[in-house]
C-alpha cells in the first residue's frame, strides 16, 4: 500500500517554538509503529481523524509516512496539500524525559497537520498524487509559509498549481462561511489582536449585564481562550506544541499581564494537572525562548554541609595530647623546693653530721573511663539518598561529636551533673581547667589594677579599655610564667572575643599595638594562640564560694596523657537490627586522661564573684 505523502514528524537538534530540543532517537521504541493523523491537534470530532502515520526513526530524527482515510475532512486535507496551503507537521507527545530542555525520551501519540510547525523541520516533503488515469508522481517541496490573499471584490479565481483544478468548482468551496472558518483564516498575530479587543470591550462594560462570565477569570474579567475550542481537552495532561503556542500568544496580550498567569488560565479550561505550571516557558520580544521555572540546584552538589562550632582547637588538642599505651596512669613527684632540712651543710671539725630531713612524696592514679557514640540508620534511607554516601556521613559526624567530647572532657572537664549517668568523671579523663593547684596554676586577671597602673601616666586619656585589658593580659601570663614548670614553649586557648579584644588594643596615633597574632603570641611569650568558642561563658566555683570566669588555659599538650591499651582505641562497630530494619552504629574508645607533670598548666581567670550573690557550679 503507497502511502499519500510523507514528511519529517519532527527533527533532532532543532530549537522549537516551546523551548524543547528533541535529542536523536527521543522517539526510537515507535520505530515501525503507526499513530493517528489528525488536523490540528483537534479531538473534539471524529471526523477531525484524517488516517494515520506509520513512523520509521531515523539518524535526522523522526520519518513519517501517512495514508489519508476516505472521510470528507482527510479528501479536504489532501486538496490542500496537493494545492500546496498545507505542508507543515506537528506531534502531540507525552511521557517525555527531559535533561534540562533537552526531551531525551518520549511517545508520540499522534501526527497532526497544522498552519503552522513548532519544529522548524517537520514538514511535508514528498507528495504521491494517485491516479486511475495518470501515473503515480512525486511533488517534492518544503514549508515556505506561504499566504493567500483575496482582492476586495472577493471575484478572484485561483487554481490548483498541481491540476488546474479550478478552486470554486469543488464542493466544499460553495457552503458559507462561519464565523469560526473565519477566524481559523487569521493568523497567530491577528488573533492575539482579537483576543484584546474583545477582553477590552468586555472590560468598558460589555460583561456587567449580568451575563454568563465564566470564560473570565477575577475581576479584570481576562478573556482565557479561543471561543471555538471550547471542547478541547488534553488527556493525562499533555501540552502538544501547537497548545504550547497558544499559551505563549496569550501570555504575550496585556490583559493577562505574565506567562504564568496564561498558563494557569490554559490549565483550569483544559483541565489539566495542577503540576503542568511548574516547567513552562514564556517568549521574550526578542523571539528567543527560555525556561522561565528552572529546577532548583544545588550550589554544593553531595552531603549537606554541616553547621558546627568552631573544630580548630579540637584538632589540634587530640593532635598534641601524648598518646600512652597505658590505660591506667600513675604519676610520681617529690617537691623539695621548700624544705630547709634538705639543704647541704658545711662541716665543722669535731661536730657530729646531721642527716637530712625527711620529704613527702605525691602521687595519683588515673583509671580508664568507656566514651561512646552510638547512632542508628534505617535501611529505607541509606537506600532511598543517592546524592551522597549516607553511612559514611554519618560515620563522620559521630567521629566528630566523639573527638569534641573528649577534646572538651580534656581541657575543661565533661559539663554534665555529677548524677548524670553519661558523666565522663574527672576521676579518669581531668580536665585541665579544674585540676589541682598542683599541676595547674590558677591566676587571676586583674584589669582593675592593670587600669589603676597604666592611667597614672596619662593611658586613659590616650588609650582605650582594649588597651588595657591587652597590658592586664600580658602581666598576668608573663608573671605566671614565671611558676610554669611544664615542657618547652605552652600554647594559649582562650575565646576568640579576648583574642579579638587583644588585637584592636591601638596607641595614641590610632595604630595597632599588634599587628598579627603571631606577634601578639611572642608578647605573651606562647608558641601558638588558639580560639575555642566552646569557652565562652565558662565558670566555676572555688573552695572559698567566689566565681571564676575561665579567660584561657596556656599549656604544653604534651604533658597531658591520653592512655589506651590495645583495644581501647577508637574503634566502630557496626550491626544490623532486622526487627527494626536498621543498621545500628557504635563507636567507641576505652582511655584515661591527665596532667603528668607539676605546674604545667596555667589558668586565666577573671573573678566574678557578686558580694552576697550565691553561685554555681559552671
Amino acid at each position: 500500500m503507497k502511502c499519500d505523502f510523507s514528511g519529517w514528524a519532527t527533527r533532532n537538534d532543532l530549537l522549537c517554538a516551546d523551548g524543547r530540543t528533541i535529542k536523536k532517537d527521543a522517539f526510537k521504541s515507535q520505530d515501525g509503529q503507526t499513530v493517528p493523523l489528525v488536523w490540528g491537534h483537534d479531538h473534539s470530532d471524529p471526523d477531525r481523524i484524517l488516517g494515520h502515520a506509520l513512523l520509521e526513526n531515523r539518524d535526522e530524527g523522526v520519518y513519517a509516512y501517512c495514508y489519508f482515510n476516505d472521510g470528507e475532512s482527510a479528501k479536504a486535507a489532501k486538496r490542500a496539500l496537493l494545492h500546496g496551503d498545507i505542508r507543515s507537521l506537528s506531534i502531540c507527545a507525552g511521557q517525555l524525559q527531559q535533561v534540562g530542555a533537552d526531551v531525551m525520551h518520549g511517545i508520540i501519540y499522534e501526527l497532526s497537520m497544522v498552519l503552522g510547525a513548532s519544529n522548524p523541520g517537520a514538514f511535508v516533503d514528498t507528495i504521491i498524487a494517485h491516479g486511475d488515469d495518470t501515473e503515480d508522481k512525486l511533488i517534492v517541496g518544503y514549508d515556505e509559509n506561504i499566504m493567500i490573499y483575496h482582492t476586495a471584490d472577493g471575484k478572484d479565481s485561483l487554481e490548483d498549481k498541481h491540476t488546474g483544478e479550478k478552486l470554486e468548482d469543488k464542493p466544499d468551496e460553495g457552503k458559507e462561511e462561519t464565523v469560526e472558518d473565519v477566524f481559523n483564516t487569521m493568523t497567530e498575530k491577528q488573533k492575539t489582536a482579537a483576543y484584546a479587543l474583545i477582553a477590552d470591550a468586555l472590560n468598558s462594560g460589555g460583561a456587567s449585564d449580568g451575563g454568563d462570565n465564566h470564560n473570565y477569570k477575577g475581576g479584570n474579567e481576562i478573556m482565557k481562550h479561543n471561543v471555538f475550542e471550547n471542547e478541547k481537552q488534553m488527556n493525562n495532561g499533555v501540552l502538544c506544541h501547537a497548545d504550547q503556542e497558544a499559551i505563549v500568544a496569550m501570555a504575550k496580550t496585556s490583559q493577562v499581564g505574565s506567562f504564568q498567569t496564561a498558563l494557569e488560565i490554559y490549565a483550569e479550561d483544559n483541565k489539566l494537572e495542577h503540576d503542568a505550571v511548574s516547567g513552562g516557558f514564556v517568549q521574550t520580544s526578542e523571539g528567543n525562548i527560555y525556561n522561565l521555572f528552572p529546577e532548583y540546584k544545588e550550589v554544593r552538589p553531595g552531603a549537606p554541609e554541616l553547621i558546627t562550632s568552631d573544630q580548630g582547637w579540637i584538632s589540634r588538642v587530640m593532635a598534641k595530647v601524648h598518646k600512652s599505651p597505658i590505660s591506667r596512669i600513675r604519676t610520681s613527684q617529690v617537691d623539695i623546693r621548700n624544705i630547709d632540712s634538705l639543704r647541704a651543710q658545711g662541716y665543722t671539725k669535731g661536730k657530729q653530721k646531721k642527716q637530712v630531713g625527711n620529704f613527702k612524696l605525691v602521687r595519683r592514679t588515673t583509671d580508664p573511663q568507656t566514651v561512646y557514640v552510638k547512632n542508628a540508620l534505617h535501611r529505607d534511607d541509606i537506600i532511598d539518598i543517592t546524592d551522597f554516601d549516607y553511612v559514611q556521613y554519618l560515620y563522620n559526624i559521630d567521629r566528630m561529636m566523639l573527638n569534641e567530647e573528649l577534646a572538651t572532657a580534656i581541657m575543661l572537664g565533661d559539663g554534665r551533673d555529677d548524677g548524670d549517668e553519661g558523666k565522663i568523671s574527672a576521676d579518669h579523663i581531668r580536665p585541665i581547667w579544674l585540676d589541682d593547684d598542683l599541676y595547674t596554676l590558677h591566676v587571676d586577671l586583674d584589669i582593675e589594677g592593670a587600669k589603676t597602673e597604666l592611667q597614672g601616666t596619662g593611658t586613659g586619656t590616650s588609650f582605650g579599655d582594649n588597651y588595657i585589658t591587652a597590658e592586664a593580659m600580658i602581666n598576668t601570663v608573663l608573671y605566671a610564667r614565671e611558676k610554669y614548670k611544664g615542657t618547652g614553649t605552652p600554647d594559649f586557648f582562650c575565646t576568640p572575643h579576648m583574642l579579638n579584644v587583644m588585637l584592636l588594643a591601638r596607641d595614641m596615633n590610632g595604630r595597632r599595638i599588634y599587628s598579627s597574632k603571631d606577634e601578639l603570641a611572642s608578647a605573651l611569650n606562647v608558641g601558638e594562640i588558639c580560639t575555642a568558642e566552646q569557652f565562652e561563658g565558662k565558670t566555676r566555683t572555688t573552695s572559698d564560694n567566689k566565681t571564676k570566669k575561665l579567660v584561657g588555659i596556656i599549656t604544653n599538650l604534651a604533658d597531658y596523657s591520653l592512655g589506651a591499651t590495645k583495644g581501647g582505641e577508637v574503634t566502630h562497630f557496626t550491626q544490623f537490627d532486622i526487627d527494626f530494619n536498621q543498621e545500628k552504629s557504635l563507636l567507641e574508645t576505652r582511655v584515661s586522661g591527665a596532667l603528668t607533670r607539676v605546674y604545667s598548666a596555667i589558668a586565666i581567670e577573671e573573678d566574678t564573684t557578686v558580694p552576697g550573690g550565691t553561685t554555681t557550679q559552671g
